[in-house]
């Protein structure tokens, strides 16, 4: 059994990501969303245990409260940490489990979609790297409408992330995602042709 090449998507907040994604799933890929993942795994008792004993007051009724969880780690590396080395082996298990699915079903390549890819040590382990990206302006404004907050919380958020110029620069392919989707569309057929993905 073949295992398909791994083909990690990343971009800096507000750059359209998840709208790449989507147009990937449409042209047959298979999409590993990590942060859907993440959603899965805090759903389990048993993580929602070992969460509330790290983060007590995070867990009400069975169920995260993941605006609660976020201001106790935005900003502070050691909770944060601590809150990874709970989820991330188990995110990386279901990823993996998800791929060798994929292999059993012949497909050629697997995308692994992951909003902090390279900060995360996993470009390594990528056969090759789709960045997605916009302007800041545009980046901050998209955010803004979407989730409501200020200018100045999404700049605080973007400036925990990678620079986008050194996504670029890491990136085997850049997706532009500065004007409307039939141009987004193009940009991702030419990404799919470059990486021998189009057939």
């Amino acid at each position: 059994m073949r295992t398909p090449r791994r083909i990690g998507l990343t971009g800096s907040i507000g750059a359209g990501k998840s709208t790449v994604a989507t147009l990937l799933r449409s042209r047959g890929l298979t999409v590993l969303d990590a942060d859907e993942q993440a959603r899965l795994v805090t759903q389990d008792p048993a993580v929602l245990a070992e969460i509330e004993a790290r983060f007590p007051g995070v867990v009400v009724d069975g169920t995260l409260d993941r605006a609660a969880l976020a201001g106790r780690v935005f900003g502070d590396a050691a909770a944060l940490a601590d809150l990874n080395a709970i989820t991330h082996p188990r995110v990386r298990a279901r990823i993996a489990a998800l791929e060798a699915q994929a292999a059993a079903r012949g497909e050629r390549a697997v995308v692994q979609d992951v909003p902090l890819l390279f900060e995360g040590g996993l470009e390594a382990s990528m056969d090759a790297v789709i960045v997605v990206d916009a302007p800041l302006s545009l980046r901050v404004r998209r955010v803004m409408e979407r989730s409501g907050l200020t200018e100045a919380e999404v700049l605080a958020r973007d400036a925990r992330q990678m620079p986008a110029e050194q996504k670029r620069q890491r990136a085997t392919v850049v997706i532009e995602n500065d004007r409307d989707l039939p141009h987004l569309e193009a940009q991702v057929n030419a990404a799919l042709r470059q990486l021998g993905l189009d057939g």
